[in-house]
């Protein structure tokens, strides 16, 4: 139990008796849920250390390399390891991916040819997904150079329409993507076991599909990932969970040698592949924020649990509920107006180690057709791991949490937003009350 001193420092910081006493009050019932998550926390952190051993990381691997980077070992040596976490052929891990959405382009353009067909088993990509697939036109889309797109959007259940599915793989269809996250929708997140029986169906109607899997913000949230259950290639950002909160840059893409291959012949140049690529003096973060991940991504799913059972009592849709399982770190709440969004955010800057003194505004962001709202006072900039909240500014409304790189640091920025919404009337006192 807290005792005064802990309590004072929250006054300190701007949260009331009432916010902090109705926080440890929601807290006492999730003990049990977070031991179990510490459980999965310790697997993986194990997981990753025996990776690590098993590449025989050494000190030699945190110098780096310049110009053109051949023989890179700590470069080299990091690929294997993510290749042995992920259970894969191969890697590439590259700070010369620049974020999550390159790391994605990459793996479709160095894998489709003019002619193939991609295809989405479940409904609409992630927004920054649309230019380059072509559905938006954009220079250089996937579009543009003759592949084509189709899409079998998920049955208003959530549940994949393995008919409509079947019926939309032809003989041009050659790499299916599938997308764990939620993005800026209210679907549920997919588990790595619905991931795993999705391809067992695909590759039963077509055994040559080349099944992709973008596994933003899913690391390490369960004991297994999608490339243990047959996904040809999983990609991810690791300014998200593997990075850690440390790593300053980068992606990855972990799958069959041949689809690497292609990837690091795309990134870099044919003939040139894995062999060029400098690491300059990133090594260190990569691989102390990658033994870091299980145990950060672990603090990030504690604080959308807490995060969820306070907004559900005052009455807000969340997804997830405060009770279903869990299989990424993002949380939506839908606040039915404006107003909510804007204090929310607000609240999670506040709580900032960085920029906690600017206000966000909504802007018209490149790329969406309404405004948008950022809160972020990250160490990263653009860091989702690190305590974020953003949002959209129409129906429903949603705001979509993530991140904190410690459970510490994510209570004080949801407490915070309780805080705003407290002082702006969005939320009554009475309400603070736990039976």
């Amino acid at each position: 139990m807290h005792n005064s001193n802990t309590a004072s420092i929250y006054e300190s910081l701007g949260i009331s008796k009432e916010v902090y006493e109705f926080g440890e009050k929601i807290l006492e019932g999730l003990r049990e849920r977070f031991d179990h998550i510490d459980e999965i926390a310790e697997y993986n952190q194990l997981k990753v250390i025996g990776a690590m051993q098993k590449a025989r990381v050494q000190e030699a691997c945190l110098m780096g390399t310049t110009g053109y980077g051949y023989n890179d070992t700590g470069r080299d040596t990091l690929e294997e390891v993510y290749a042995n976490i992920f259970h894969t052929e191969d890697a590439l891990v590259r700070p010369q991916i620049t974020c999550g959405t390159h790391a994605l382009a990459l793996a479709l353009m160095s894998n489709l040819r003019p002619g193939d067909e991609l295809l989405s088993p479940v409904g609409k990509p992630y927004d920054t997904l649309e230019e380059v697939i072509g559905i938006r036109p954009s220079k250089g889309s996937l579009k543009e150079y003759g592949i084509s797109y189709s899409q079998v959007d998920l049955l208003p259940d959530g549940s994949f329409d393995y008919e409509g599915i079947k019926n939309a793989i032809n003989d041009k269809t050659r790499l299916v993507t599938i997308q764990r996250s939620k993005g800026y929708q209210t679907r549920p997140t997919l588990s790595v076991e619905r991931i795993g029986e999705l391809i067992s169906f695909i590759k039963s109607v077509k055994s040559d599909i080349i099944c992709m899997v973008d596994n933003c913000y899913g690391e390490f949230i369960e004991t297994i990932e999608p490339s243990d259950l047959g996904a040809d290639m999983v990609v991810g950002s690791l300014i998200k969970n593997p990075g850690g909160g440390l790593a300053p840059i980068g992606g990855y893409i972990a799958g069959r040698k041949d689809c690497i291959e292609n990837a690091a012949y795309r990134l870099t140049s044919p003939g040139l592949g894995k062999e060029v690529g400098a690491s300059l003096g990133v090594l260190p973060s990569f691989y102390q924020g990658l033994f870091l991940a299980p145990t950060v991504a672990a603090g990030a799913l504690k604080g959308a649990i807490f995060a969820a059972n306070i907004y559900e009592r005052f009455g807000f849709d969340v997804v997830p509920n405060g009770s279903e399982e869990r299989y990424d770190i993002i949380q939506a709440v839908s606040f039915g107006k404006p107003e909510g969004v804007i204090a929310f955010c607000e609240g999670i800057q506040a709580a900032a180690p960085v920029d906690s003194f600017v206000t966000p505004e909504p802007w018209d962001m490149p790329g969406y057709d309404s405004q948008v709202i950022m809160a972020a006072g990250a160490f990263v900039s653009g860091s989702s791991i690190e305590l974020s909240a953003d949002g959209p500014i129409c129906p429903p409304y949603a705001v979509y949490f993530q991140g904190g790189l410690t459970f510490p640091h994510a209570k004080f920025g949801i407490l915070k937003t309780v805080q705003y919404m407290l002082d702006k009337g969005l939320v009554d006192k009475a309400q603070l009350v736990v039976k």
